[in-house]
Parts: structure tokens; sequence; C-alpha cells
């Protein structure tokens, strides 16, 4: 089963590596993975969507994540009221004869041209998977050169962990 999995993490050099580290060892699969600092000064937040067997494997991911000096906080968000988006960057095979038509797959989307080229179109996307996924599939006749997705980065709607959680958790650690 899928499972999207946040964690709080001081913003040091090598932290990437120990976590995503600990979870291959333990062989779990990160099918996406996005990281980006936070409003607090030196913690970033770590956005995993992780495919796990069962929730005692669940339970044993958060636990380990947990048990890492850099991990402020591990929460598992997938069946809270989320806002999750995604960035795809998609390089279509394009000819000025065919752009007109292909502005009008992506315009439903709210997707954006952001380079064109004499061959080649850049579109960009953002939204949830699924909406990625079927632009992705909607321009996959016209030839894709080149694709670039970012993972999904989410947290759970309404109150948000407040920043002198963060700091006064981090003291303690």
């Amino acid at each position: 089963m899928k499972r999207i999995v946040t964690a709080i993490v001081h913003n040091r050099s090598g932290v990437l590596n120990r976590v995503t580290g600990l979870l291959s060892k333990r062989q779990f699969n990160i099918e996406s993975i996005s990281v980006g600092r936070t409003e607090t000064e030196g913690i970033s937040k770590m956005t995993f969507v992780v495919d796990v067997e069962d929730n005692r494997k669940l339970e044993q991911l958060t636990k380990q994540l947990n048990k890492q000096i850099d991990v402020l906080k591990v929460s598992d968000i997938t069946d809270k009221a989320i806002v999750a988006r995604e960035l795809a960057m998609v390089k279509v095979i394009s000819n000025p004869q065919i752009r007109s038509e292909l502005q009008g797959i992506i315009e439903p989307f709210r997707a954006s041209i952001i380079d064109v080229s004499k061959e080649n179109m850049t579109v960009q996307v953002t939204g949830t998977s699924d909406k990625v996924d079927a632009l992705i599939e909607l321009l996959r006749p016209y030839g894709i050169k080149e694709l670039a997705r970012t993972g999904l980065t989410a947290f759970t709607r309404g109150q948000q962990p407040q920043t002198t959680e963060i700091k006064s958790y981090s003291l303690l650690k």
C-alpha cells in the first residue's frame, strides 16, 4: 500500500543520505521524495511516497525514522485531509503546425508552455499525481523527448505545526 510520510528534519549535510539509506537498508521502496526548507531557519521537510506491505511495516518505518538524530517529527498523512502537489516538465516534439493543437490539450490542465524551439515545446504542469499522469498520457502520442517530475510534496489541511513547537522540540534532541 502506498503511504505519504513527512519528516521534519534539521537542514544539515548528510541528513537526506542517512534517511534514504535507512529506508533502503530496511528494503522500503521510495516511489517519490521531495525535500525543501521550511518557514523555520535550519529546518527542512521531506515528503516520501513509499510502498509498504502492511501497518506493521509502516509502524517500523516511522519508528526507525524517529530514531534518527536529525529527524524531529515523522507523520503518516495518507489518511488525513491534505494538500498535495507535484510538478512536471515535459518536452514534447512539436512543430508550428501542431502547436495550437497541443495548446488545446494543455489548457484544460492549467499547464503552461515555458519554452519553445523549432522542434520542441516544454510544458509545465502542477497538480495531483493523477492530473500530471493524465496530461503526460495525452502528450505521449506527440512524442515525449524528455520528462522530469519533482515527486509529491504535501501537508495537512488546517492547523499546521507551529514554528515554536519545532524549535522547542529541536532543543530537546
